[in-house]
């Protein structure tokens, strides 16, 4: 049987010294971090980017006092609100929460004309959120149960059947840029370190990869993004340049558990790209559209490893005046499409649309292919983790492609509260990218329920079936069923 890139079914080996290497690292960013920010002052001007209402805190409380307090007030509802700071450009069209959005989304940039109104418990906590350089991030715990017994692959992210396990501990330091004034330019970063099971679907190769290429390790780290923004406000409505290593752009999903409307994934997200490292360029030329440009080494590849290649991206975003429509298309990590680690060409398109204030839905589809993928069986030996094909007999190597599509539905219930049922189809021709050359459907419906804001349950239930093969339970089953659910709790 052939290998399933990323879905590898192999024993859980919880290696200590990752572990130990990650909270050593979160530590020192944590000391460092808290040291800088309770120092720095509040920007002054009128450039300063609005803050989020917190709650008061007294000065001669404590670290832990001001933390405990934070999630006292939220989750009982009595924490004080002021009102949204203004933005520059059409209204939002979602309510976030519950939504992970409160606007359509694109990647490679934040929301152009978006002030930053976010406020985080840790940040209370060391200098009651005064600074535009923030710390926070969550934990996501996650247990399914599942008619396979071996392997739930190729769903994703609960990939290890029948577990309660830890997805995500995540720790994020970011700062963004001002782009809701004109005057001037602004800067901003992120850095992201990642620990849990996740982490197979964010390392690039060339970084940290072992864990998986080599290792097979259920648990691992990822520093899943590093990038600088540069803000430059006079060119057309505002251009984001983002320098390093960023998710990749196109698509509903990402694979930070808060950014998503479901807790698993669709089996068009298992397996299109992940991260790019590089440079992209996002300009908006008014309120309705926004183009970007970018060239990167290639899809989940470390700039210094021989798969990097130069790819370019380009895309092009429109949303109606209404807001009720928004159209997204990519060409992205387009290059010569040689066979290398996941050297995909993906073509993207996705379309959301609001029926009403409480009703929503997203949908996406693309094709992707490899060029010059070795047959399974031939007499050219495949890059590890980079799958070979099911070629045509006589074939020492051939063109692999794939196509899905996937529709979200949504239903806000409550402020706190929302259902959505998601439907996925996946052609993979090949068998490239999951190891089986068959067709794939999907259906998951789930709820989300929000404690305050800070604390996520997303139990859901799902069905899928290979229709040309016994693809699920390494090769045993047609069919799967999983009952599952995570919880995200902020910090």
């Amino acid at each position: 049987m052939a290998l399933r890139g990323r879905y590898v079914s192999m024993g859980p080996k919880r290696d200590a010294r990752r572990s130990s290497l990650f909270l050593s690292v979160v530590a020192y960013v944590f000391l460092f971090f808290g040291v800088e920010c309770s120092g720095q002052q509040p920007d002054t001007g009128a450039s300063q980017v609005p803050e989020a209402p917190t709650p008061t805190r007294a000065g001669s409380e404590g670290f832990f006092a001001r933390w405990a307090e934070y999630y006292r007030q939220d989750w009982s509802g009595t924490a004080p609100a002021s009102p949204a700071p203004a933005r520059r450009g059409l209204p939002s069209p979602l309510d976030s929460p519950p939504f992970p959005n409160a606007d359509w989304s694109y990647g490679g940039s934040p929301v152009i004309g978006e002030p930053d109104t976010n406020g985080y418990p840790l940040m209370t906590a060391i200098n009651g959120a005064r600074s535009r350089s923030k710390l926070y991030g969550w934990f996501d715990p996650t247990l399914n149960f599942s008619t396979s017994t071996h392997s739930n692959a190729p769903e994703a992210n609960d990939n290890y059947s029948n577990r309660f396990e830890l997805n995500q501990i995540v720790l994020y330091a970011e700062r963004l840029p001002d782009s809701v004034q004109r005057e001037h330019i602004d800067w901003g970063f992120h850095l992201t370190a990642l620990f849990g099971t996740d982490y197979r679907f964010t390392f690039a190769k060339g970084l940290f990869s072992s864990q998986w290429l080599n290792d097979h390790h259920q648990y691992g780290f990822d520093p899943a993004m590093e990038y600088f923004d540069l803000y430059v406000p006079h060119v057309a409505q505002g251009m984001n340049l983002r320098l390093g290593r960023f998710i990749s752009v196109p698509g509903i999903e990402a694979q930070l558990a808060p950014n998503n409307y479901i807790f698993s994934h669709s089996l068009l997200y298992a397996i299109d790209p992940f991260t790019d490292t590089g440079l992209i360029a996002t300009i908006k030329l008014n309120d309705q559209w926004l183009v970007q440009l970018g060239m990167t080494g290639g899809h989940d590849v470390a700039l210094w490893t021989p798969d990097a290649k130069p790819s370019g991206t380009a895309c092009l975003n429109y949303t109606t005046k209404s807001v009720n429509d928004n159209i997204y298309a990519c060409a992205n990590g387009i290059n010569d499409g040689k066979y290398a680690y996941n050297n995909l060409q993906q073509y993207d398109a996705t379309w959301y649309h609001k029926f009403s204030k409480t009703v929503h839905m997203a949908t996406e589809s693309w094709y992707m292919y490899e060029r010059d993928v070795p047959a399974i069986g031939g007499s050219i030996k495949p890059e590890t983790g980079a799958n070979p094909a099911y070629c045509l007999p006589g074939e020492q190597r051939c063109t692999a492609p794939e196509y899905a599509a996937v529709n979200f539905l949504q239903k806000e219930i409550s402020t706190h509260d929302f259902v959505s049922f998601r439907s996925d189809f996946l052609d993979d021709r090949k068998g490239q990218r999951t190891g089986f050359a068959t067709k794939y459907s999907e259906n998951t419906i789930m709820w989300c329920h929000w404690i305050g804001t800070t604390v996520q349950i997303r139990p859901e239930l799902r069905f899928e079936r290979a229709w040309d093969s016994k693809a699920y339970d390494n090769g045993r089953r047609q069919n799967q069923f999983t009952a599952a659910s995570d919880l995200i709790f902020h910090f």
